[in-house]
C-alpha cells in the first residue's frame, strides 16, 4: 500500500511493478508473432525507466531531433525516425545512430534522398490507409484532409528507387480488430508493394495492455500476415501501451468553492419568484430564483480547486476530450452533492468540464486527490503555463519504496523563456 502522504504534491508516481508486469505482455507477443515491437517516445518518454524496458524492447521511435537525441542518449538500440517534415538544417544531426527513416511525402524523399542513401538507415515512406476508428478528429491521422502520409493515388503504382520499406499510423488505442481492418486496407490499396519492400512499421495506438484487449486475436492476426509476407520484418510501436495504468497524479485540494447550484433556463429572470434550497458543503442556505411555477431539484455542486491545472498538466483531457478517474470517486446521481475538478490557472476554461465527481465522504481543503492512469501522453504534454510548478516525478519500486526523480523549481521556468 503506497503512502501518499510521503509524496511530494504535485507529483506523478509511476509504479514499477506495474510497468514491468505490461513490458512482460509486450515482450510476450512480440515473440510469439514474430514481430518487432519498440518504445514511441511521442507517448511516453520517461527516461528514467529506460533501463526497465530496453530490456524488454530492442529501440525506441522518434520524431524530432530532441526526442532522437533522447534516444541515443538513454536508450540506445534501434532507432526509428519519422517527422512530419524533416527541417534541413536539423537533418545531419538528426539521423545520427538511426537505423530506420520514413518520410511524409515523396517530395521530402526527393529532398533528402542523397543524404540518406550515403548512410546505413533503411529509408522508407509514411502510407496514409484511408481508414482509421479513431473518431476524435484531433487525433484521426487518416482523415480526408490530414497530411500524414502518402495516398495511394499519389504513390503510383510503383515505389521510388531505394526506398525498403513502409510506415502506416492510423490508430490511437485501438484494438485487434482495427489493425486487422488496417492490414485489409493497406493490402487493398498498396498490397502490390508489399513483394518489394523489406519493412513494414505499424506505428502505434495498440493498447494491447488493457484489460479487455483480445491478445490471442492480435497474434493471430499478426501471425496470418506474417506467413502471407513472410519476407518483412514487421514492427510495432506503442506508446500508450507501455505505459498503461502504471502511474498516477497526486494532487490535494487548496480551496471548495460553492457554486449556486441548478442551472437555470434560458436565462430570463423576469416573472421571477423566490425559492431557497440548501446548497454547499452542509448547509448554508442560499436564496436562488427560479421562474414562477418552473420545478428544479437543487444540484449541489462544488469546484475542488487544486493544486495541478488540467490545461497545463492534463492537456490532453481537454484535447480529446476525457474525463479522468479520480480514486475513490464516481458519477454523481441525481441530487448527490458533486464536485468539479478546478485548475490553479488563471484560464477560465483550466476546469474539468466533462464531468463531476461523487465523494462517499464530503471533501475538505487537504486532502489528496488521486488521477489515474497519468504516465502515457499527459507527463509529455505538459507546461509550465502561467507559471504554474510544474509537478514532481516520482517512481515507487517493487518493494514499495518511493524515490523522488525530478523536482522542478523557477529556474526550470525561467529557462524556457528569454
Amino acid at each position: 500500500m503506497i503512502d501518499y502522504a510521503n509524496i511530494p504534491s504535485p507529483c506523478y508516481v509511476l509504479e514499477e511493478e506495474k510497468l514491468i508486469r505490461n513490458l512482460e505482455l509486450i515482450d510476450s507477443v512480440q515473440k510469439r508473432a514474430g514481430i518487432t515491437i519498440i518504445l514511441a517516445l511521442k507517448g511516453f518518454a520517461m527516461f528514467s525507466v529506460f533501463p526497465t524496458i530496453k530490456k524488454y524492447l530492442p529501440g525506441t521511435s522518434a520524431s524530432s531531433l530532441f526526442e532522437a537525441r533522447l534516444a541515443r542518449e538513454e536508450f540506445g538500440g534501434q532507432l526509428h525516425l519519422y517527422c512530419p517534415v524533416y527541417p534541413e538544417k536539423e537533418f545531419p544531426e538528426l539521423i545520427e545512430g538511426a537505423t530506420h527513416i520514413s518520410f511524409n511525402s515523396l517530395s521530402q524523399w526527393e529532398q533528402f534522398k542523397e543524404k540518406t542513401l550515403l548512410t546505413h538507415i533503411s529509408p522508407g515512406l509514411r502510407i496514409n490507409p484511408e481508414y482509421s476508428p479513431v473518431e476524435t478528429e484531433i487525433y484521426n491521422p487518416s482523415s480526408p484532409l490530414s497530411r500524414l502520409g502518402i495516398r495511394a493515388k499519389v504513390l503510383g503504382d510503383k515505389l521510388p528507387e531505394g526506398i525498403e520499406g513502409l510506415h502506416c499510423h492510423n490508430l490511437c488505442e485501438s484494438n485487434s480488430q482495427a489493425l486487422l481492418n488496417t492490414l485489409e486496407q493497406i493490402e487493398k490499396l498498396f498490397g502490390h508493394h508489399l513483394p518489394r519492400i523489406k519493412w513494414l512499421n505499424l506505428g502505434g495506438g495498440h493498447l494491447m495492455t488493457a484489460k479487455s484487449y483480445d491478445i490471442e486475436h492480435l497474434i493471430q492476426v499478426l501471425i496470418s500476415f506474417k506467413n502471407r509476407y513472410p519476407h518483412l520484418d514487421i514492427y510495432l510501436e506503442p506508446g500508450s501501451a507501455v505505459a498503461w495504468e502504471t502511474g498516477i497524479l497526486r494532487a490535494t485540494v487548496l480551496d471548495l468553492i460553492e457554486t449556486p447550484g441548478p442551472l437555470m433556463k434560458s436565462g430570463v429572470r423576469s416573472q421571477k419568484s423566490e425559492v431557497v434550497f440548501e446548497t454547499g458543503i452542509y448547509p448554508p442556505t442560499q436564496k436562488l430564483f427560479a421562474l414562477k411555477g418552473q420545478v428544479l431539484d437543487p444540484i449541489f455542486l462544488i469546484i475542488a480547486m487544486l493544486d495541478v491545472s488540467f490545461t497545463a498538466h492534463m492537456p490532453d483531457c481537454l484535447e480529446m476530450p476525457y474525463k479522468p478517474r479520480i480514486r475513490g470517486a464516481r458519477e454523481p446521481q441525481a441530487k448527490e452533492p458533486r464536485y468539479r475538478m478546478g485548475g490553479l490557472t488563471c484560464l477560465a476554461g483550466d476546469v474539468m468540464g466533462m464531468g463531476d465527481y461523487y465523494f462517499e465522504k464530503p471533501l475538505k481543503v487537504g486532502d489528496t486527490i488521486i488521477f489515474e492512469d497519468m504516465m502515457h501522453y499527459t507527463m509529455v504534454k505538459t507546461s509550465m503555463f502561467n507559471g504554474v510548478k510544474h509537478p514532481s516525478i516520482g517512481i515507487v519500486n517493487r518493494n514499495g519504496i518511493f524515490n523522488l526523480v525530478k523536482e522542478f523549481d523557477y529556474q526550470d521556468y525561467k529557462n524556457r523563456l528569454s
